[in-house]
């Protein structure tokens, strides 16, 4: 599954440089897909979706920092658990229920934006 950060943030930023696919963008700040990972231009996701991946996209929230689920893999693929639920000093990086991915999942995901 995916993070997601509560309305609990206190907008301190402490995540935003910790996550390895710059999952996680401060409130009102659009987001791309290239952001930290090697996708550029026009891709094709496993699902058959396509984006490009260097047109900005409306940030999710315009209060706090937030997490681009289809971008997070909770760090697998790099740490041992997700960073900003490490770093966070009010413990507002929690799991989603909304986006529940297996390990498999998570994995793949990070082999399709960063390569083998």
């Amino acid at each position: 599954m995916a993070i997601k950060i509560t309305d609990a943030c206190i907008n301190c930023g402490a995540c935003e440089p910790e996550c390895p696919n710059s999952a996680i963008y401060e409130g009102a700040i659009d987001w791309r897909w290239q952001d930290k990972t090697k996708l550029s231009g026009k891709v094709t996701f496993p699902d058959g979706t396509e984006v490009d991946a260097n047109a900005f996209n409306e940030a999710y929230s315009d209060e706090v920092y937030y997490i681009v689920s289809g971008k997070c893999t909770e760090c697998k693929g790099f740490h041992e658990e997700p960073q900003c639920k490490a770093v966070c000093p009010v413990d507002c990086c929690v799991d989603d229920p909304d986006h529940r991915e297996s390990e498999e999942v998570l994995l793949d995901r990070q082999k399709f934006m960063h390569g083998s």
